[in-house]
């Protein structure tokens, strides 16, 4: 499988889960916390995914653009990882500030995704050609696959 249709298939689902906890309802706490839940595992899981395989792979083939747009986008992950999920999961889902909260996430992810499907995707599908794209899906195909079991491992020993 190609890097980039395996990641674009990734922004689908973080999309869909990302409307369903901004149209879900204060009284919907599981569905809540159950949404987030999955919101995070693919998340954290994707994340990687970008960059510990794409994003090197980018960042090595380009030149000072390319290593902006790596930099920016790091940077965008860390501010979803690091403060405003960590946030959203401390805040009550029965609140208005819990759907505040989900609606900067939303912002923020799409805005990521939008970025990397307009400039970053179609750079890399230039610099890094098919054949080295369909290599990398490969890796990410496996890492995938790896991270989904210790993160359900590491779910059921908490």
């Amino acid at each position: 499988m190609n890097a980039i249709d395996l990641l674009k298939a990734d922004h689908e689902k973080v999309k869909a889960i990302l409307t369903q906890l901004s149209e879900s309802t204060d009284r919907a706490v599981k569905k809540r916390t159950d949404l987030l839940d999955k919101l995070e595992m693919e998340i954290s899981i994707h994340t990687q995914l970008e960059e510990q395989i794409l994003y090197p792979a980018f960042k090595a083939a380009g030149g000072k653009d390319e290593a902006e747009m790596y930099y920016e986008a790091k940077e965008e992950h860390r501010t979803v990882d690091s403060l405003v999920l960590p946030d959203l999961k401390k805040t009550d889902p029965t609140t208005p500030e819990f759907a505040g909260r989900v609606k900067v996430v939303k912002e923020l992810l799409e805005h990521h995704i939008e970025e990397e499907e307009t400039e970053m995707f179609p750079q890399a599908k230039k610099l890094l050609g098919k054949e080295k794209l369909d290599q990398l899906g490969e890796q990410m195909l496996d890492l995938k696959a790896t991270l989904k079991k210790s993160l359900s491992a590491s779910k059921l020993a908490a």
